[in-house]
């Protein structure tokens, strides 16, 4: 009898000494996590929000900045709330596809410290724009985007270019790593990006030969212990609707979230 309790109290330590990592991810069914972040741009919501209803490997959550037009807006920021500590145990995986501005120290401190504390991230399109005035974004993202002229010490940086309705010719340039795994080179009808600074310690994932765009439009990092993915790729359904785009973004947030 003695032996039999014993072996029962050792059980019970065991199941008490699961990491809370591991017992969020089954308290979620074994599935990915994903804080969803919009505002600030205008986009075919039912068309994108269907990539992420159709990958049966995640639950997500979307949040949105709140619209100052938008009189029965919050008060304050849903991603400012969702960036604190206790409330980034709810997900795995951060996505931005928000093209906002406005963030306070508190906001950019709880942010950097997610990441560097190893959660994901996953920037897509025309999230490389956010945070214009923040000199750590860009070694968030991967690169600058310049929304207008710009001075970076004492060089002077011309407003970046863009195109809606390019056709494009897209190259995996890393047909290995996980995020194009099963990918082959594909074309696809999206808006052209032209004359961001990529950081040179990116990985290129994807690359193009279109002159209305840059070379690089897809890339990985790590920014502290968080891998980082960004895609250029997403403007609008023609996008949302490709498969290759599909799989790139569920690609990309396995990959992320430590799959």
């Amino acid at each position: 009898m003695r032996k039999m309790i014993l072996v029962l109290v050792a059980v019970w330590l065991a199941a008490c000494a699961v990491p809370q990592g591991m017992a969020d991810e089954k308290a979620a069914g074994g599935k990915i996590r994903v804080l969803l972040v919009t505002g600030g741009h205008a986009f075919e919501r039912p068309q994108f929000f269907k990539v992420f209803e159709d990958n049966k490997e995640i639950t997500f959550e979307a949040v949105e900045h709140p619209n100052p037009k938008d009189k029965n807006a919050p008060p304050t920021d849903p991603f400012a709330a969702k960036v604190r500590p206790d409330a980034a145990k709810a997900y795995d995986v951060i996505v931005l596809y928000d093209m906002w501005q406005k963030i306070t120290d508190e906001t950019k401190a709880d942010f950097v410290a997610l990441l560097k504390g190893g959660k994901g991230l996953v920037v897509l399109h025309h999230a490389i724009a956010n945070y214009q005035e923040w000199e750590e974004f860009p070694k968030i993202s991967g690169a600058r985007y310049y929304l207008k002229p710009t001075n970076v010490n004492g060089v002077e940086k011309a407003r970046c270019l863009w195109k809606h309705d390019v056709d494009m010719k897209v190259r995996v340039a890393d047909p290995k790593h996980p995020v194009a795994r099963g990918l082959k080179d594909f074309d696809i009808h999206d808006e052209s990006y032209k004359g961001y600074d990529i950081r040179p310690e990116v990985k290129p994932l994807l690359t193009t030969d279109q002159p209305l765009n840059s070379p690089t439009l897809g890339w990985t990092h790590t920014y502290g212990k968080a891998r980082v993915v960004y895609l250029q790729l997403g403007h609008d359904h023609f996008a949302y609707e490709s498969p290759n785009f599909c799989k790139l973004v569920a690609q990309a947030i396995r990959w992320t979230a430590g799959r």
